[in-house]
């Protein structure tokens, strides 16, 4: 019995049904396989179980489920069975199943195994910068490292995972979020190199509901470049936002340095800029820390007391470092047990019937 746990509409996604159908972006095997048995005739009835091989924050259900309702030959007599985007899974553990005559979805393996792949990568290692960083909040932040098209669904598993905001519109377009962001270093160069002059500019130009952060690096002195923007811009300042390059040194470290790895956005140039903005009376001004975070960086920085108020996250998020891919295999065909050699079929309560 379903809990009624919310899935997004299939219409979500947009997919391209027609090509999906024909099989132009499966495995040619896939489609072969499929042309076959309609050739044929035969038409088995198979259990196909679906898992991944370590533990992992789901998501690409429902994107999958879409596939499958919209792309297979025969929805009526296809059943599938599901969790939810956001569950915990565990290794082996089996994610969903879809049973019904073969020949009607054979063709859609490659896809929602690639959907289920994409997401799941994108949702743990999101979820794990979260753990790290929480109670404070995560941006994600990783769009320019990776191909415009796989925006939507990156942002929706980011959401699914704890990430506070996105950075494009289209990231948030699946669960009716916007893009949030910074005055940028080509804003600042675009005005000679004048930080406080662009935030300035932002501020004129910008509706109030939007929150300025300002970058405070580009003339590599932070210390210098916040104060200038808060007396600036004042109460309309949201946060700076801390991006030092990991090959420069801020001017601020430098007369600390030989304690420490001085380089980059480090724990002493967050507290220089922390305690210069206090001392002026500008103790409401965020910073926000980005710049090759990822779990092991932002954990230490907690663990330390950095006082960070939020963490910009980027391509740590969309690196493939493996353990996230999905397998489909056949486990029972016309009721019979039919699974290759190392595979059993492995039935899980926890999968919810879908309509």
């Amino acid at each position: 019995m379903a809990r009624g746990r919310h899935r997004l509409p299939p219409d979500t996604f947009s997919l391209p049904v027609e090509e999906i159908r024909a099989g132009a972006y499966s495995d040619k095997y896939f489609v072969r396989t499929r042309d076959v048995l309609q050739a044929d005739r035969r038409s088995p009835n198979v259990l196909m179980q679906v898992f991944c091989k370590a533990c992992a924050i789901l998501c690409g259900v429902d994107e999958a489920i879409a596939i499958l309702k919209l792309a297979s030959d025969d929805w009526p007599a296809v059943a599938v069975r599901a969790l939810y985007d956001g569950d915990r899974v565990e290794p082996f553990e089996t994610v969903m199943t879809i049973e019904g005559p073969y020949d009607a979805f054979a063709h859609l393996e490659t896809l929602y195994l690639g959907v289920l792949a994409r997401g799941t990568r994108i949702a743990t290692q999101t979820r794990a910068v979260v753990d790290a960083a929480a109670p404070k909040d995560v941006f994600f932040f990783p769009a320019r490292h990776d191909h415009y098209a796989v925006q939507a669904g990156d942002g929706y598993a980011a959401r699914v995972a704890g990430a506070a905001a996105v950075s494009t519109d289209v990231q948030g377009a699946w669960w009716g979020g916007r893009g949030i962001g910074t005055v940028p270093h080509a804003a600042i160069a675009a005005y000679g190199g004048d930080t406080a002059l662009a935030g300035a500019k932002f501020a004129e130009h910008l509706p109030e509901s939007v929150q300025l952060v300002v970058l405070v690096d580009f003339e590599n002195d932070s210390v210098k470049t916040a104060l200038e923007v808060a007396r600036a811009l004042g109460p309309r300042l949201y946060g700076v936002r801390l991006d030092t390059s990991g090959t420069l040194v801020d001017a601020s470290v430098i007369p600390a340095m030989g304690q420490f790895d001085p380089r980059g956005v480090n724990p002493q140039l967050v507290h220089n800029v922390r305690h210069a903005l206090d001392d002026a009376g500008f103790d409401w001004v965020r910073i926000v820390a980005s710049g090759g975070f990822g779990v092991d960086k932002i954990r230490s920085f907690e663990e330390s007391g950095v006082p960070v108020d939020a963490y910009g996250v980027g391509s740590s998020l969309v690196a493939n470092r493996g353990g996230f891919d999905f397998t489909a295999d056949i486990v029972l065909t016309d009721g019979k047990p039919s699974a290759k050699v190392g595979r059993i079929h492995r039935p899980n309560p926890r999968l919810e019937e879908v309509p």
